[in-house]
């Protein structure tokens, strides 16, 4: 983009290839007025359900339609969101359209779908990247939460319970006051996790690439410590982005460190957890329960044993959805593009070194 009084004077011709609502493209030209949206009315799949910003899979356009689309693309200053929420379709639309500067993505962890496009160093130092980190902080730190107690309040017992309408004799639960979590990621959404599990009495460890120390964590760590901090731990919540240094990082090795009948909580990446050692762990009895909002590959497959285990929660990738999300990335990217314009770094930019 360009900077100083030259970008505070233009405007920016903005195609929403997201699947949002009117009441959104109209939030987006209020709370910045420089901001021209070109209409793609009928071009764009339409939502199936909240926070399908994919649209209907089965849309489809016609070669006049095809055409059409490609013209009003080529327009464009900037996207907001991922043709198709295809990597492919992305690349493609940046070849087409050099014109673009700017593309934002309408997940948090949208660096993983710009490093899937295979786009070359030229491509990548043309376009600024930004994505929807921090969005989701509150809604994912809460079913964080939800994890954290659901372990130790041991909420598989009591539903095997209710359903078999037993009434047991009294017996021990948890508590998670005073006992200690890691937390395995220091973004925006770690650090709230960190703060609500703080404020709950427990003494946090936080993991991060630096070492840096976090507000709301005793002791922070690096990557590359986490087997010997995870037996310490009586929960650990993963909250890490899908990266090449995190892949597989949440291995064997790791789970035979953690405390036995420690909880485990996924609200990061599937791809950084070793899927087998992690079901080892739970039919072993090593990990005593398991909440999921994310797997290796989804959606999960309908033989997977994580289905049947009696200890594990699994949740379709949905803990981040709320009903205000959408308004809440209209918001970023209006601001970001008000920054933009005025010639300034924006927020949640992407590494595209690292791709998070």
């Amino acid at each position: 983009m360009t900077t100083g009084s030259e970008a505070s004077a233009r405007r920016l011709r903005v195609a929403v290839v997201a699947s949002v609502s009117p009441a959104s493209r109209r939030e987006l030209r209020l709370r910045e007025p420089r901001i021209d949206l070109i209409d793609l009315d009928g071009l764009v799949p339409t939502s199936r359900f909240p926070g399908d910003f994919a649209g209907d899979p089965a849309h489809s356009l016609d070669g006049a339609e095809r055409k059409r689309f490609e013209e009003l693309i080529a327009q464009a200053d900037a996207l907001f969101g991922i043709p198709d929420s295809s990597p492919e379709e992305l690349a493609r639309t940046l070849r087409r359209a050099p014109s673009i500067r700017w593309v934002h993505t309408m997940a948090a962890g949208g660096g993983a779908q710009i490093r899937a496009a295979g786009l070359t160093s030229a491509e990548l130092d043309r376009v600024v990247f930004t994505t929807s980190a921090g969005v989701h902080g509150g809604p994912l730190a809460e079913f964080a939460v939800f994890g954290v107690l659901a372990g130790a309040k041991h909420l598989p017992r009591l539903l095997a319970q209710q359903r078999a309408r037993e009434w047991t004799e009294r017996w021990f639960m948890s508590r998670v006051e005073g006992r200690t979590a890691l937390v395995l990621g220091l973004g925006g959404i770690g650090t709230r996790i960190a703060e609500l599990l703080s404020a709950l009495g427990m003494t946090v460890i936080g993991a991060n690439r630096s070492g840096a120390p976090v507000s709301s964590v005793s002791r922070v760590i690096r990557l590359d410590e986490v087997v010997d901090a995870a037996r310490t731990a009586d929960a650990v919540i993963c909250a890490l982005p899908g990266t090449d240094e995190t892949e597989g990082l949440l291995d064997e090795r790791f789970f035979a460190a953690v405390r036995p009948g420690a909880t485990f909580v996924n609200v990061g990446r599937g791809s950084v957890v070793d899927e087998k050692a992690l079901i080892e762990a739970l039919e072993s009895g090593r990990l005593g329960f398991a909440a999921l909002d994310v797997v290796g590959v989804e959606p999960l497959a309908a033989d997977s044993p994580l289905w049947g285990l009696d200890r594990v929660v699994i949740s379709p990738h949905t803990a981040a959805l709320d009903v205000d999300e959408e308004a809440r990335i209209v918001q970023l990217f209006a601001a970001n593009a008000t920054r933009l314009l005025d010639g300034l770094e924006p927020v949640n930019r992407v590494d595209t070194v690292n791709f998070y």
